[in-house]
């Protein structure tokens, strides 16, 4: 996610809470976690923040195919859903919105777009779980996911 130009204060704050929410997702994967804990973790970091988040969309594993099961939810409730095992592979890719939580595909049928067309905000990572956290895939030179090992 980057922002083309200085961006307006609006666009720089969800493009933010949207990194924090993907941070705090992925700081709870671990074996033995649940995909209701990422999704908690998630929301306990937008909806303060008076984001939405979309519904219509999920992570997802990766595997021979690289849309796969399981589905990774961003809203959920702690303690629940699949288990995370070591080996498993898959993204944790919150989008959130400005407005309503609600999108719309495009006539071409790949564009999305809020239904009322307010900002929204994505960030995404590649993960593989490791016994202790996550071994991340797609990390940035520039970016530092130390958290994930303390």
């Amino acid at each position: 996610m980057w922002i083309v130009g200085n961006g307006s204060i609006m666009a720089q704050r969800i493009c933010k809470v949207a990194q924090d929410a993907l941070y705090a997702g992925m700081s709870v994967v671990k074996n033995g976690a649940r995909l209701g804990d990422v999704g908690a973790a998630i929301q306990a970091v937008v909806e303060p923040e008076r984001f939405s988040i979309v519904r219509e969309f999920c992570g997802h594993g990766i595997s021979n195919e690289f849309h796969h099961e399981p589905q990774v939810m961003h809203y959920g409730k702690k303690g629940t859903g699949f288990e995370l095992k070591t080996g498993m592979t898959f993204t944790i890719e919150p989008m959130i919105n400005q407005g309503t939580w609600q999108t719309k595909i495009l006539p071409d049928e790949w564009t999305a777009i809020t239904k009322d067309r307010k900002l929204s905000a994505q960030w995404e990572h590649t993960m593989v779980v490791t016994d202790n956290g996550c071994e991340v895939f797609t990390t940035r030179p520039e970016e530092d996911l130390s958290f994930l090992t303390q």
